[in-house]
């Protein structure tokens, strides 16, 4: 939230004209804290211009922006802070800004050269920057180009707004009105770099560091660790958490304990419902396995009885043949001529035609009889005459009394 507020405050900055930059801003109804106590770092190098720390404001209440040292967008020009001022009964934030004079930045004492109206730090001088050794950390073995005059500054006065009840009371000069007329370069990119590194270091809050910052001022923007990092002595006044900002602390605790019962309750309820799903698709997978082994029984059963019945259909046959066959003995049981004709003591057991009539199973038999020649038994008369075997059978015991 604060790094999409700080984009679209840049994107604003420019799109609107220069003439407006000094009303342009975010506003709130409570003070900014007093400035900290805190020493300059070395300047890195030649042709960086000192851009001091201020109280920028975000979702969680006021935040420190750490000074650096930065490399203006082109030579000649010189940095205006920015400021808090009161107006229409809030506190409305004026965007800082590079020309090629410094402006109005509401009479604040941010110290190093920016005493509350112009600007004692330096000037630019065919094209380098000279440096005054009595209010900038300068290595004069690297850096030649420098020199010492007194600047008077108030160091008892750290109140970092202008106007409203306990603020500045100081009013831009005719040359700070000219200033803030002209041409201006908004914020280069690595000034916003660091209004961001401070957005998500929660140690820069006030409410966190009680108006003493651990990281005061940086080297260079965007450096928040190793040993160009300064921190604050002192803060400039005792710091004493609005009202508001504590109702904020509070709801922003109550949030965040929510939140957490939130999670633990989602959480909750997603390994219950885990073990529902587990459980549900248990009792599914055993029902599907019942069913299945139910299926299978059926089918096997089905299977058994089904051969069951094959081997029964198949067992009818088997015995009705014996029936059948012994039919075939009982026709031939009906003609016991054949038994006495094969006898010896008949010439002439059995006609020709009761041959041909009789569909007995086994002619070998009979023609393994000892009986005499039918053939010339055929040409009697009397065999002819009879219809069937038996009265042949019955004159055969006549001539046998005839014998005995």
């Amino acid at each position: 939230m604060r790094i999409s507020r700080l984009l679209l405050f840049a994107l604003l900055i420019l799109a609107i004209p220069a003439t407006s930059l000094a009303q342009f801003g975010v506003s709130i109804t409570i003070a900014p804290p007093a400035l900290p106590v805190y020493t300059q770092p070395m300047v890195p190098a030649d042709g960086y211009i000192w851009t001091p720390g201020y109280w920028y404001y975000g979702d969680e209440g006021y935040f420190w922006v750490p000074g650096t040292w930065v490399e203006p967008p082109s030579s000649g020009l010189l940095w205006t802070p920015g400021y808090w001022g009161w107006g229409d009964n809030a506190f409305a934030w004026n965007e800082g800004y590079w020309g090629q004079s410094v402006g109005f930045y509401g009479g604040v004492n941010y110290g190093f050269g920016y005493g509350g109206s112009g600007y004692g730090g330096g000037y630019w001088n065919n094209g380098a920057f000279n440096y005054n050794t009595s209010v900038n950390n300068v290595n004069t073995t690297n850096i030649h180009n420098v020199y010492n005059k007194t600047v008077i500054n108030n160091t008892t006065n750290y109140v970092s707004y202008n106007g409203g009840t306990g603020g500045i009371t100081s009013r831009p000069t005719a040359a700070e009105e000219t200033a803030a007329r002209g041409q201006h370069t908004p914020a280069t990119a690595m000034q916003i770099q660091q209004v961001h590194a401070a957005t998500t270091n929660h140690a820069l809050l006030a409410s966190v560091n009680q108006g003493r910052p651990a990281i005061a001022a940086t080297a260079k923007p965007g450096e928040f660790s190793g040993s160009g990092v300064v921190a604050a002595k002192k803060a400039g006044a005792a710091y004493k958490a609005p009202a508001t900002e504590s109702k904020a602390a509070e709801n922003k605790a109550a949030e965040s304990k929510a939140t957490e019962n939130k999670a633990a309750e989602n959480k909750a309820a997603e390994s219950k419902a885990t073990e529902n799903k587990a459980a549900e698709n248990k009792a599914a997978e055993s029902k599907t396995t019942e069913n299945k082994a139910s299926e299978n029984k059926a089918a096997e059963n089905r299977a058994a009885a089904t051969r069951a019945n094959e081997n029964k259909a198949a067992a009818k046959p088997k015995e009705a043949s014996p029936s059948a066959e012994s039919k075939k003995p009982t026709a031939a049981r009906t003609e016991p001529a054949p038994k006495p004709a094969a006898s010896h003591k008949e010439p002439a057991p059995k006609p020709t035609t009761v041959a041909h009539a009789q569909p007995a199973p086994k002619p070998t038999a009979l023609r393994a009889q000892p009986a005499p020649k039918p053939a010339a038994d055929a040409h009697k008369p009397a065999a002819h005459a009879q219809p069937a075997p038996k009265p042949a059978t019955e004159k055969a015991p006549g001539k046998d009394e005839s014998r005995e």
